[in-house]
């Protein structure tokens, strides 16, 4: 029994942990590629690849998901998914992608960024900005309305979304109305209480998120702003769109959420903090959790009050 009161819906995954070992990585998204290729896609959304620049003129990978029979200048989620930078997209991703996409209703993009050691920072995030420009320079033939453009992500996803939003602000891009954020990576100093305390909780501890940040930053940030990586870091946060930040109980990152979204209401944010109990990093991966359903109807509901 796990010495923490995690809920029953996630007993599953006590003895899970990801392996961030750089020789294994290759073979496991190869693994997670396949299982993707097996997923059906919910009933009533429409889905689409597209292939656009980024950063170094290298390709990235889009997926546009929408309603069936979604009004022209529809809203858009751009989505970013977690994986400690270096992982695939799940299977549980994109079906929450779906739910969004269906339930708000809105078009959601997500976002096949590279991933490091590969491609360390900056290239993940300056494809995920790629995809934000491409979206607002193609609004019209996509049929989304260029002024209710969200980001979100999970985890390292949010750190993604989060950055971009600091992007968006300092290239003085069109604005971002909607920042989601959930259980995010946002503080690669790595000094919270949280940190040192859940050094061994399942699916993601600090133990694994050190790794995390080595493998993203071995190529240190000469190449990009470090606030760009660590969004906590930023001189400032004003200027920047209102946010739904989730975060999880048992979770070495709870506290580094906690902070930054304490620090964009400091800087004028409006920000709605929503705390899971009995939880645990990447929780919603347990599609039929009864607290996973919850949440999501949260984050729709929040998606549906920034679209008005």
């Amino acid at each position: 029994m796990s010495k923490y009161k995690i809920h029953s819906d996630f007993e599953p995954y006590e003895k899970r942990a990801l392996p961030l070992n750089p020789l294994l990585l290759p073979i496991l998204n190869k693994f997670i590629a396949r299982s993707l290729k097996k997923f059906n896609s919910a009933e009533g959304v429409k889905v689409t690849k597209k292939v656009i620049s980024g950063y170094k003129d290298g390709s990235v990978q889009l997926t546009i998901i929408e309603p069936e029979g979604i009004s022209q200048n529809a809203p858009c989620l751009i989505y970013i998914h977690g994986g400690a930078f270096v992982l695939k997209a799940a299977p549980s991703h994109i079906h929450w992608a779906c739910e969004y996409a269906s339930k708000t209703p809105c078009k959601v993009i997500f976002v096949d960024y590279r991933l490091a050691p590969k491609y360390a920072f900056p290239y993940g995030v300056e494809d995920c900005y790629a995809a934000f420009e491409w979206a607002s320079d193609h609004a019209d033939a996509l049929g989304i309305d260029r002024s209710r453009i969200a980001i979100g992500g999970d985890s390292a996803g949010g750190a993604l979304a989060a950055a971009v939003t600091l992007m968006a602000r300092d290239r003085q891009a069109p604005p971002i109305c909607f920042q989601m954020l959930l259980y995010p990576v946002t503080d690669a100093r790595q000094t919270t209480e949280s940190i040192k305390e859940f050094t061994d909780t399942p699916l993601w501890n600090s133990k694994l998120n050190e790794k995390m940040w080595k493998l993203y930053l071995k190529n240190g940030v000469a190449a990009g702003k470090r606030e760009y990586a660590s969004p906590m870091e930023a001189t400032s946060l004003k200027g920047l769109p209102n946010a739904y930040v989730e975060i999880t109980e048992f979770d070495c990152l709870r506290d580094e959420g906690i902070h930054y979204a304490e620090a964009l209401q400091e800087c004028g944010v409006q920000v709605e903090l929503y705390h899971t109990k009995g939880t645990i990093h990447g929780y919603d991966i347990a599609e039929k959790s009864g607290i996973v359903q919850q949440s999501v109807a949260r984050r729709i509901e929040a998606l549906r009050g920034a679209f008005k």
